[in-house]
């Protein structure tokens, strides 16, 4: 701990020794009633004291420190004389400054303003000054004042001068200990030297040395009182230009005259300051010519940092005004012979005419802005028009800019920096951005070593442009290590940046060289980023976790800084080919927002979205499995919408770009593209304005229509020929619904267009199969009825003020069971009004018996072609019938050893719509169709009749009941088992009409569900002749079994009925 300035040691001993000799040479006076005139005498052992402790000093801050702590000593000694013998009992004790004040004589004001002069420390007098309370701090100013303006010599001008002008540098809150100590030391002991020097007994004082203003009220008008004493001894051009100086700064910062907000722009305070800094290092005569470029640049900025905390009245701003007109007048021409010599150019001369152009500026806005009376104007006119005419002849001075070599500005600038002075901010994006300092050894220098002041997204960015500027320039091997080491540099500071930052400069450097990035420009990022791209991101996809999350995002944040478009496509490659990577993948592509960037280097007219490009680039038609298109819909499904994050794409942008080019029947990605079309209808619209309306809905919908006219004719399609399969005609149908429900009117500009696009779809679609118009229905509206076959009305009572018909050539006479059955396919509302439209009259048998039979001859027609949710419906449609019992389906005993003495009157309807499908079977098995249906088709059909089977089956575990809790209804165990048994012989039955082979699979699912079925009832009956039963029913059904051809078929079902005839042995599995 360093000791305070009150310590006694050995620095103190010299100076007590030095102030003893002075003492001695003016007896018989005192030191206290040291005269000016005494100084030249007594002052030499005091001066050569101080030098002796200056050489004993370790350093220059040891120096300047004692410096600081000898003019506390004096001053704290001047205003604290001896204390009365009473108190030195308790004053060692509890006085801080007992010890050393004992040591040094009574002095006065002489001998601190001499000793301010001889150490040449007008700032450390200024400091101390301004810790004192307001009123002493007055008081010892105006004691300076007289000191000065009596017998005033050139030490005294300058002392006078250099003092004024620390008074408008200081700012508050910079005090040191020393400066602290003084002042907590004024307030503990409290005193006012008298005005004859402490002759008197001193008065107290109170003070608060926390809330010390920056200068004291009235301290400007004492030292504009002073100059007015002084000014006829100043004769010195030099000291003339400081004095007029100090009273322009004074009147232009200090008083109103200031702007409000006024502020220099960074490059003319960069100017000033640099060229502040060259006048002294030119001018020996400069107190500040010996110090080294960081004490000049630390100073020349408080010279240009003036802080106006207090001001001057009105009254006493016009006082200074007429006073500084009047020192112009009295000085001018003098003045004009110096300021004009080049020889002469010292920092006063230059800083008078900076101060002088300044206050002009001001004067004249003060008039035009402000109330100014007649007198006041007369004054501002004047001292406007005197301040023109002397600038004028000063005209070839030499302006800031040309002060300062470039060389010198940049040092100015890194010293500004690596100092944190006031204006470091600004420095430092002139640093960033200013090329031809860059790359010096200075300017990398002062980067790597002041990292932490430029992380800023906007310095940032600068210094990435300035790289780039000169890594196009420069391009040899020096260049490039340069390079490596300010990209590291600034990779740094990007890497301390928050998220919305990074976020702020990908944007940018996305804005200025579009996806490549820096890459484009920097062979340094080209150099090993591939390799960096592969290390990061298998550390990445080998931590997929919340955790995880944020050190991923901050690694990719980086390579996305430099070759943006590169770790895009890297990240959307992953996301395809890493199973379950996707989501964490997209979560962190999401966080940088920036990357929803819209390129315009290939079409200025069509913007194209970056991320877009690279999944069409690094993924779109690279897809080789199932598993990766799920996982690609569903990495595209989360940067669409991401929740609460920013979507990096837009439905309407992958629409554009994933589905609008290959709606086509023949394109190998129609399938894909029709995922995609689903994913992005289903993404929630941000904005009332739904998206569509910007990708082309109306021929949207045609080429959607187009490809379910397609279908019509799917088993007749040549086999070489691409179409997407029938499992994709229910997403093509969910689609085309959905853009039914959002293209309405508003999505056309105006509602002419919107009925003349309504009219182009109709005429488009009336060329395709006569169904496809009718799921246009909710965007037709009441504009166009349901154009259906003319037979139709045969068997439906339609209104004919909704439908209307027309005559096709493929529906003649009898077809149209046909063509409501097709209609029933089109939706569930269409479906129901078919029902409820029928006409059968119930009671007629032979109209009945006519109706079921081509009901199922329909059936059989419609059913190759139709998607499972069509053959749902007409699943629905052929239960409603048979519960109307308008749909005659009898039901034969083909599979029945024994009539069954049992209840079957609630599975009725599953018995006859399994018989049903045996029928249709029989009839499409049958010679006469053996041609109409292609082997590829079989497969299609089999697997709608096993989904039926499915659903019949859970219907009837649904109308039964838990096997070991039947339904209420009088059902039991066996009615279950019987119509498990039925349904099981009616497949395989099915089975063994099958041409060809392929279907098995299928059907064995399906026979094992029925028959684990079968077991689950049968075990829970609890008849009497339950065992019995069960034997003659396996020995039934192992005969039937033995009879199917299908040799895979008949080996697994019998496999599996020799299980069951196991449980009922009691042998174990």
């Amino acid at each position: 701990m360093e000791p305070g300035p009150w310590a006694v040691g050995e620095h103190t001993a010299i100076l007590h020794g030095g102030f003893l000799l002075a003492a001695r040479l003016i007896q018989p006076r005192a030191l206290r009633e040291l005269r000016k005139a005494d100084w030249p005498l007594a002052g030499v052992p005091i001066t050569d004291a101080l030098r002796e402790i200056g050489e004993r000093c370790p350093s220059p801050q040891e120096h300047g420190r004692w410096k600081r702590e000898a003019v506390a000593i004096v001053w704290a000694k001047v205003l604290l004389p001896a204390p009365p013998a009473a108190s030195l009992e308790w004053g060692w004790r509890d006085d801080g400054f007992f010890s050393v004040g004992a040591m040094i004589p009574d002095v006065n004001h002489t001998a601190l303003f001499e000793l301010v002069k001889a150490l040449g420390v007008p700032r450390v007098f200024v400091e101390l000054l301004l810790a004192l309370p307001p009123a002493v701090c007055r008081e010892q100013l105006e004691h300076m004042v007289a000191y000065v303006t009596s017998e005033t010599s050139p030490s005294d001008i300058r002392l006078f001068l250099d003092v004024w002008w620390e008074v408008m540098k200081h700012k508050e809150g910079q005090e040191d200990a020393t400066v602290s100590a003084f002042s907590a030391l004024m307030c503990q002991h409290g005193g006012e030297s008298s005005l004859d020097d402490g002759l008197q007994p001193p008065k107290r004082f109170k003070g608060d040395p926390v809330n010390i203003p920056p200068a004291a009220p009235g301290l400007f008008m004492v030292l504009v009182e002073g100059l007015k004493q002084i000014h006829g001894n100043i004769t010195q051009p030099r000291m003339q230009c400081y004095a007029l100086a100090n009273l322009a700064e004074l009147l232009s910062v200090f008083t109103e005259l200031e702007p409000a907000g006024s502020s220099l722009p960074t490059t003319e305070y960069l100017h000033k300051v640099s060229a502040t800094v060259s006048l002294w290092t030119s001018d020996p005569d400069s107190q500040f010519h010996h110090s080294g470029l960081g004490e000049k640049v630390r100073e020349a900025e408080r010279t240009m940092s003036l802080l106006s905390v207090t001001k001057l009245s009105r009254e006493e701003l016009f006082v200074g005004l007429e006073f500084l007109c009047s020192l112009l007048r009295a000085w001018g021409e003098e003045l004009q012979d110096a300021l004009s010599s080049s020889e002469q150019l010292c920092y006063e001369n230059y800083r008078l005419l900076d101060t002088l152009t300044t206050l002009g500026k001001n004067l004249v806005c003060f008039s035009e802005t402000r109330d100014v009376g007649e007198d006041e104007t007369r004054v501002v006119l004047e001292l406007t028009q005197v301040t023109k005419d002397f600038l004028k002849e000063s005209s070839a001075s030499p302006k800031s800019k040309d002060l300062a070599t470039t060389s010198l500005v940049s040092s100015v600038a890194m010293a500004i920096i690596a100092q944190k002075l006031d204006r470091h901010a600004d420095m430092c994006s002139v640093f960033a951005s200013e090329k031809t300092w860059a790359f010096s050894k200075a300017w990398v220098d002062c980067l790597v070593q002041n990292k932490a002041l430029f992380q800023k997204p906007e310095l940032v960015l600068k210094l990435l442009e300035t790289l780039v500027s000169f890594a196009t320039s420069c391009q040899d091997r020096e260049a490039q290590e340069l390079q490596v080491q300010v990209t590291k540099a600034i990779m740094d500071c990007y890497t301390e940046l928050s998220l919305t930052d990074k976020n702020k400069v990908i944007s940018d450097v996305l804005a200025s060289w579009g996806g490549p990035g820096l890459s484009l420009n920097l062979q340094v990022v080209r150099e090993g980023f591939q390799e960096d791209l592969n290390v990061t991101f298998n550390q990445i996809t080998k931590s997929v976790s919340d955790e995880g999350l944020t050190r991923a995002v901050a690694s990719v944040a980086r390579l996305t800084l430099l070759y943006p478009e590169a770790t895009v496509k890297q990240v959307c490659h992953l996301a395809v080919v890493n199973l379950g990577a996707h989501q964490f993948l997209a979560q962190i592509l999401c966080s940088f927002p920036a990357l929803r960037f819209l390129e315009t280097q290939k079409d200025p007219g069509r913007p194209h979205n970056l991320v877009v490009r690279c999944l069409e680039e690094a993924v779109w038609e690279k897809l080789s499995t199932a598993r990766e298109e799920e996982q690609f819909l569903q990495f595209l499904t989360f940067l669409m919408q991401p929740g609460s994050a920013t979507p990096l794409v837009s439905p309407a942008e992958v629409t554009k770009a994933f589905v609008l080019p290959y709606l086509k029947s023949d394109s190998p990605q129609i399938e894909l593209s029709l995922q995609v079309l689903s994913k992005a209808l289903g993404i929630q619209p941000c904005s009332e304005e739904y998206w569509i309306k910007s990708c082309h809905p109306f021929p949207l919908l045609l080429s959607l229509c187009k490809l379910l006219d397609g279908y019509t004719r799917y088993w007749h399609q040549p086999r070489e020929q691409l179409f997407p399969s029938l499992e994709t005609k229910d997403l093509i149908l969910n689609i085309l619904c959905q853009l039914c429900e959002v293209v309405g009117p508003e999505s056309a500009p105006s509602p002419e267009l919107w009925i003349q696009s309504l009219a182009w779809l109709h005429r488009k679609v009336a060329s395709l199969d006569w169904t496809v118009g009718l799921r246009l229905k909710k965007l037709y509206g009441d504009h166009f009825k349901n154009e259906v076959p003319a037979t139709l009305f045969e068997i439906c009572t339609l209104p004919e003020d909704e439908w209307t018909s027309q005559s096709l050539p493929a529906y003649g006479p009898g077809s149209g069971l046909l063509a409501w059955m097709e209609c029933c396919c089109v939706s569930p509302a269409l479906r129901d009004t078919m029902l409820a439209l029928l006409t059968v009259n119930v009671d007629n048998p032979e109209e009945v018996n006519l109706f079921s039979k081509g009901f199922l001859v329909a059936l059989i027609q419609v059913l190759p072609w139709c998607s499972h949710s069509e053959w749902r419906r007409l699943m629905h449609v052929v239960e409603n019938l048979l519960q109307r019992q308008v749909l005659h389906v009898p039901y034969t005993l083909e599979y029945v050893q024994y009539m069954p003495l049992l209840n079957l009157r609630p599975f009725a309807c599953y018995l006859q719509l399994s018989v049903l499908f045996l029928r249709g079977f029989q009839l499409l098995c049958s010679s006469s169709c053996s041609t109409w249906l292609p082997p590829e088709a079989w497969l299609h059909v089999v697997q709608l009749y096993c989904g039926s089977l499915t659903d019949l089956l859970t219907s009837v575990k649904g109308t039964a009941g838990p096997p070991s809790q039947p339904a209420g209804d009088g059902t039991s165990p066996q009615e279950v088992s019987f119509v498990c048994i039925q349904m099981f012989c009616h497949l395989l039955h099915v089975a063994a009409m099958l041409p060809g082979e392929g279907c098995g699979e299928p059907l064995v699912v399906v026979a094992l569900e029925i028959l684990s079925q079968y077991e689950a009832f049968s075990n829970a009956d609890t008849s009497p002749s339950n065992t019995l039963r069960r034997a003659n029913e396996r020995h039934f059904l192992e005969a039937i079994t033995d009879n199917v051809g299908d040799r895979e078929l008949r080996s697994t079902l019998l496999q599996k009925l020799s299980k069951l005839g196991a449980h009922l042995a009691g042998e174990p599995d």
